[in-house]
This record gives C-alpha cells, structure tokens and sequence, in this order.
C-alpha cells in the first residue's frame, strides 16, 4: 500500500518530498552501529568516521572514540562493484558455503549502490593508498594516513558475526563481513566528503629501525628457532615482483621446519601446511591478487568450487603492499587464521577476533625471527620484533607491543 501511495504521488507530480524523506541517510555513529548493527541492516546511513587501510583491515572507527567497548569497534568499508579503487587491505580472508556445502545458505539481496567518483572520493582513495616507506625495516601494511570524512552508503549487517559450528565444530553458518568475516557492519561507499587527511606518526619506529636491514639477523635465541635465511633468499625465485606465492609458501613451511619443538611449531606448520602442495585445488583454500576493497554479491554467493569440509576460505593479497619476503609474512599470517577457524582446537571453537589476531601475528613473528629479520613492525609503528632486544625480555616485549596494537590499532576487545 505504501509503494502504492508513493507511486500515485509520483504520477501527481506531489511525491519529491515525500520520495527525498524516505530515501534520507540515517545519521548515526559507529559506535551505536557496532552496538545495534541488525537495526541498520539495509539503510543507507550517513557516519562522521576516520577510516583505516591497515594489513588486513579496511575499516571505519569512531571519529570521537574508537574503543565502543565491543569485541569488534569498527565498520568494514567496502568499495561498489567495478570501483577500482587503489586503498583496500593489503591482505584479507573471506570464508563462504563452498558450492559441495551441505547446510541450508540463502544469499542475501542486496540494493545496488552507485558510487559517487567525486574529487573529495578519488582524494580519499588516494591518500588511503600511499604506503608508510620510510625506514629499513619491514612494516607490514603500514600507510601513511588515516582519513576523517562524512561518509554515506548501504549499511549491510548480521545480529552475530561469529561463526556458526555444529557439535563436532564443522563450520555450517556465515558470519559478518571482512577479515575472517568477523565484522558485524560494513559500509557500501556511495560518496565521501570533508576528507580530513591525518599522517600517521611513525618517527619512534623510524628511529627504532634506522640502519637496519629487513634480513640478515639471527633468530636462534626466540622459540628455540635456528639461525635464519639470511641475506633476503628467504622466499624463493621470483619472489621480488611479490607474486611468487608457491615461493612464499616454501619460504613459510622451511621457516616453520626451523623452530624448535613446542606450541609454535606446531601453530606453523599447520598455517604453512593449509594451502597444500603446488597445483593442488582441492584444499578448499584459494587466492587472488587484488586491493580486496569491493562488495560483490557473487562474493555472497554459494561458491563454485568444492572443498573438503563444504567451506572456502578466500585469500586476497594486494600485490602493491605485499612483495617479497612480505608475501610470505602475510602468507603465514593468512595460513594461521584459516587452520584456527577450519580446525580449532577444543574450547576455542568460538574465539574472538582478539585471540585469532594475536596468535596469527605470533605466528607472523615468529616466521620473521627465523626468517632472519632484524625488525618487523606493525601498522601504525608498532616494532613486534627487534633482534637486539635483550633475551630475557623478548616474549614480554612482544605480547606488550601486541596487546597495545590490537587494542589501538586493530580496535579489538578481548
């Protein structure tokens, strides 16, 4: 009766109005999104955000407070289809019903969305884009900015975003979206204005690292691990033009066979060991290169592959932010996060995102200690690893810096 009456007004040459004030954003925040996230699903909404391009992040905080005191604090950002848009995730995992999946998914329908490639949008793409390149040592996804602006778009939400497991813990329902599908929210980018350019302050990890090279040191005091690669051949042939993931995978599985017997090890081989051997399809697990900044519907999909347990797990690697020895760090991060989600072990079968992202960066740590780095830090300047820090204080200054870049930069809750 509604569409009916807005119709025949139309028809009248009376429904402008009425059209306009149905179809205006909701304004809202991120924090009263995070917290109610169901009640915004489908609505186009208007968010005052500053948006963050991180390693596996594309998100919106909140411009005021970023901590809402949720397990996840941030709305997923997503690009219309065919954007082609520079400023993304340098790496992600996506996780769908996999085309042999045996429970019951209904794909959403989604309205489309128009974007509006304005000046202020291509600003925000590009300021989004450009990497922090300052410094000897590896930053894993480090950009240079964080941008404030108005944003408006399709609000796509669930009530829960965590994954749905039988008794046995095999995966038979979706979550949310983004990064392990772990965010409740995401945003469908229909324009962007007031873009407000914030340069991330990284002058305490440029002096930290200052004259350090990204290879060469020695990681036999940390885990037990034995001497690194040295010299930057970690990866393998090819792997300078940081497309060489049968290199990077090589590079991730020798770098796992290094550590010592115990928990990390094993954590190691099993992230390393989840995409199989060259060639091989049937692992469930693939991967593409691209800026894995778009919302497609066919993303939603039942997929087209089969896989042994009726999931997919979905890598994208930005080819632009992830080169060389990097690729096999992003790898190794991406390979933990699907071993934890495809086989947890008991009792964690529901862990946070909080957990799953501080045990992937300890594997990623690890992996550059016997890799031979000298540093590795992470987005926002945070040094996760240093050789020349003191024995004794390795594994405190590592969960240290870890904890503060989850709570801070990442913008998880335990």
């Amino acid at each position: 009766m509604k569409n009916g009456l807005i119709l025949a007004c139309i028809i009248l040459g009376l429904g402008g109005d009425l059209y306009a004030q149905a179809t205006a954003p909701v304004e809202t925040t991120v924090c009263d999104v995070v917290k109610k996230p169901q009640a915004f699903n489908g609505q186009i909404v208007r968010i005052k955000g500053t948006v963050v391009a991180g390693f596996d992040e594309f998100v919106i905080k909140d411009s005021t407070d970023s901590n809402c005191g949720y397990p996840v604090n941030a709305i997923w950002l997503a690009y219309p289809p065919g954007t082609k848009g520079k400023a993304g995730p340098a790496a992600m995992l996506t996780i769908e019903p996999a085309r042999n999946f045996t429970g019951k998914y209904t794909p959403a329908t989604r309205a489309a969305v128009t974007l509006d490639k304005s000046k202020d949008f291509k600003q925000f793409d590009s300021l989004l884009a450009q990497k922090h390149e300052k410094g000897a040592d590896m930053c894993l996804g480090c950009t240079r900015y964080e941008v404030t602006a108005t944003l408006v778009g399709r609000m796509d939400s669930v009530a829960d975003a965590t994954l749905q497991r039988d008794a046995s813990g095999k995966i038979v329902g979706f979550g949310g979206f983004g990064n392990m599908n772990a965010f409740p929210a995401r945003l469908v980018l229909e324009s962007v204005s007031d873009v407000t350019p914030k340069e991330i302050d990284y002058s305490k990890n440029d002096d930290e690292t200052k004259g350090g090279a990204t290879t060469g040191g020695n990681g036999a005091d940390m885990y037990g691990a034995g001497a690194g690669c040295g010299g930057g051949g970690c990866v393998g042939g090819g792997a300078g033009n940081g497309l060489d993931l049968n290199g990077a995978i090589a590079a991730a599985q020798k770098n796992a066979d290094k550590l010592a017997a115990g928990p990390p090890k094993d954590a190691a081989t099993r992230a390393a060991a989840v995409y199989g051997k060259p060639n091989d399809h049937s692992t469930g697990v693939s991967v593409a290169y691209g800026a894995g900044n778009e919302a497609s519907p066919k993303d939603e999909d039942l997929g087209i592959k089969d896989s042994p347990d009726g999931v997919l797990f979905n890598c994208t690697f930005n080819q632009d932010r992830v080169q060389g020895d990097s690729l096999a760090r992003a790898v190794i991060h991406m390979g933990e996060h699907i071993s934890e989600l495809r086989s947890p072990v008991t009792g964690n079968e529901g862990a946070p995102a909080y957990i799953l992202e501080s045990d992937a960066w300890v594997v990623t740590a690890v992996s550059a200690v016997v890799g031979g780095q000298q540093f590795l830090s992470l987005p926002g300047g945070y040094v996760i690893w240093d050789s020349s820090w003191p024995v004794d204080q390795r594994n405190d200054k590592m969960a240290s810096t870890l904890k503060d870049f989850l709570i801070n930069e990442a913008i998880l809750s335990q």
